[in-house]
């Protein structure tokens, strides 16, 4: 198990404007805080650079246009994508997912198809399939978890048949941290002629992603997870898949031509990103893969490792405390305090300026099976050090106290 002796400490709290001395910032899962670098960005690109892309004539527009690119291209390089015209921009991957269920389902889904989703997805990778299930008449099938909370791939190999046509699985579990073997659920879903979907918003903070090695078809993630900006994500898909695909929105920029009598759309991406894009969004996510970039993915994940193994070490000494989770969960630690409420649990840590996220974390389904309405949980980031693993400890031995 990693610790913190083992893993030497990012001390990087300094970049992060938004956390003052003394806050314990535990909540990265739902959002991470946005260090100097990407604000910067944001700032120039609304103070001093800002214009629209693509159709503008003018210098201005011109450079905004090249910096928009450019910001595709260092997606693609910092996930592995073989070409930047595999990569869409979305307002983040909620839209990602409901662009391929909507597009691509709607496509290729009929009645008797079925797909494949797990017991601890997001609402995000479950509505919106329920949607094009209603639609289109397939089923939903729901693999199981394991019994230390990973999704079971031997029950999915069990599972699926050829008249599975997608399986969309989180490639890290935003309630338990659990980390999918997601070369092996893809050749999986291969085998029987299925597509893979990966839910990536907790792994491309925390973790080296190449999605061609991977082998998945399609990847989604948001920004505002990467300490990038809120309204700005990425959907990845292969080429052949994204240009068999029919658009999902109407408007501006998707088109190739426009008449009365007919339209004609352009290829991807700009089939998928209709009207005028989040530019400085995009500006900003550019901004926010160089700055975990600079740090190193593998030395992000040594460090959120040894966080999180301090914490479960320091948890299980607490009495009454559940854990959820296997115990190298990534970046994530969700638990519980017998008799007392998560909400409770939250509003007292929040008085010794230590913030958690307390509810359902949108997993109202993975609720139901630990059994529970709702955990308590503890999300890491660069900004996060020793200190504030010993300030959650403090608090909880409080909150024990209180409700004994």
């Amino acid at each position: 198990m990693a610790t913190l002796a083992a893993a030497r400490p990012l001390d990087r709290v300094a970049d992060f404007p938004a956390i003052p001395s003394g806050w314990a910032y535990l909540d990265t899962a739902a959002t991470a805080q946005k260090p100097r670098p990407v604000i910067d960005a944001i700032a120039r690109g609304y103070g001093e650079t800002y214009a629209t892309v693509h159709r503008g004539v003018y210098q201005r527009s011109a450079e905004m246009t090249l910096a928009f690119e450019a910001a595709r291209r260092r997606v693609a390089a910092f996930i592995g994508a073989p070409a930047a015209e595999e990569i869409v921009f979305v307002r983040g991957a909620t839209e990602g997912i409901n662009l391929v269920a909507q597009s691509w389902g709607g496509a290729n889904l009929q009645s008797g198809d079925r797909i494949l989703l797990s017991a601890l997805e997001h609402h995000s990778n479950i509505v919106p399939w329920q949607m094009i299930a209603e639609r289109t008449g397939a089923a939903i099938d729901v693999a199981p978890l394991t019994a230390d909370h990973r999704i079971d791939l031997d029950a999915v190999a069990a599972m699926l048949t050829e008249r599975h046509k997608i399986v969309a699985l989180a490639h890290v579990s935003n309630v338990l941290g659990s980390v999918l073997d997601a070369r092996r659920a893809a050749g999986l879903a291969h085998r029987v002629g299925a597509k893979l979907l990966l839910d990536g918003c907790q792994a491309v903070p925390r973790m080296p992603v190449d999605v061609a090695a991977l082998g998945c078809d399609f990847y989604v993630f948001s920004g505002h997870k990467l300490y990038g900006p809120t309204g700005i994500g990425v959907l990845w898909g292969r080429a052949e898949l994204l240009d068999a695909m029919p658009p999902w929105q109407g408007g501006g920029a998707m088109i190739d031509k426009v008449s009365f009598a007919r339209t004609t759309y352009a290829p991807p991406p700009a089939r998928f990103e209709a009207g005028t894009p989040h530019v400085v969004g995009v500006v900003g996510l550019h901004a926010a893969i160089d700055y975990v970039t600079g740090i190193g993915l593998d030395a992000i994940a040594a460090h959120e490792a040894a966080l999180v193994a301090e914490t479960r070490a320091m948890l299980s000494r607490i009495n009454a405390i559940r854990l959820f989770g296997p115990e190298d969960s990534a970046g994530i630690v969700s638990f519980g305090l017998e008799g007392v409420h998560p909400h409770d649990i939250g509003t007292i840590l929040d008085e010794a300026q230590v913030a958690v996220r307390a509810g359902h974390h949108c997993a109202q389904p993975l609720m139901a099976l630990l059994g529970v309405d709702a955990t308590a949980r503890a999300s890491f980031g660069v900004y996060n050090g020793p200190r504030d693993v010993e300030m959650l400890g403090a608090g909880l031995e409080r909150v024990a106290r209180i409700f004994a």
